[in-house]
């Protein structure tokens, strides 16, 4: 089934619980992490990096070093085991990384907005695995932490008509 036209029935954590993990994390690995500045996990990497206390880290089979830091082929080979498991992949790879979430045993596993999968939710909680889906952490951490502005999302305005530009 495609990740389009998935039924939505989980119910995800509330913006408190989200809060509260987001508060007990201590690293982020962001599988799926890409070197393109034009992606969102490099943007999501660059906001992490410079404006939260996390240790992160990524995991790309394909890459070797992102934003100066080195990536890991797998979850399994990082130096510590994770305590949020970002994910930038494909609808079709969800299950693979929640078996790679799984088998190194993190505590959270944050599907990507617009990524949305009742089967990984399913399966990850059944196993004790925190899930947040459809969510991003860059804008989760920088709404609980006054830092929506920073992406340009507090504009001051508010309108539903077209902003002209100067």
């Amino acid at each position: 089934m495609s990740n389009a036209i998935e039924t939505r029935n989980w119910v995800g954590p509330n913006a408190a619980e989200r809060l509260e993990l987001l508060r007990t994390t201590t690293s982020i690995a962001i599988v799926g992490a890409s070197n393109k500045p034009s992606r969102a996990s490099y943007f999501v990497a660059t906001y992490l990096l410079s404006s939260s206390k996390y240790k992160v880290y990524f995991v790309n089979p394909v890459l070797n070093e992102i934003l100066g830091q080195p990536v890991y082929k797998s979850l399994a080979d990082l130096p510590e085991v994770p305590d949020l498991v970002e994910v930038f992949r494909k609808y079709d790879d969800l299950l693979g990384v929640l078996d790679e979430s799984l088998a190194v045993g993190a505590k959270t596993l944050w599907l990507q907005l617009g990524s949305w999968h009742e089967e990984v939710a399913a399966k990850a909680e059944a196993n004790g695995i925190n899930v947040v889906m459809d969510r991003c952490v860059k804008i989760e951490h920088a709404r609980f932490h006054g830092g929506l502005r920073l992406a340009g999302f507090n504009t001051g305005v508010i309108s539903s008509k077209r902003q002209l530009l100067a």
